[in-house]
């Protein structure tokens, strides 16, 4: 029996594409910890808290636009003029 180097590396080589494969999907995966946090006006220098003030309540709107895009059940290619009408109002 020989020992042959090609049939071998191949074997490693389609093994580790998989496993890239498998921690790029893992990376790109949009969950929980790719959320956007609220600002907390309390946690950053006083000369920037009117700023930070105000972005938490644009947050806010736009959290409760997407809340209603989702109880109204808008479809994914609607969702953004939806979301752009509530916050108009």
């Amino acid at each position: 029996m020989t020992l042959r180097p090609g049939i071998l590396l191949r074997g490693l080589s389609a093994g580790f594409v998989l496993q890239l494969g498998i921690v790029l999907i893992s990376a790109a995966w949009p969950g929980t910890g790719m959320a956007q946090k609220l600002v907390d006006p309390n946690g950053v220098a006083p000369e920037y808290r009117a700023a930070a003030e105000k972005r938490r309540a644009e947050q806010i709107r736009l959290y409760e636009c997407s809340k209603r895009a989702d109880i109204a059940k808008v479809l994914r290619r609607d969702r953004v003029a939806f979301i752009n009408e509530c916050l108009d109002k």
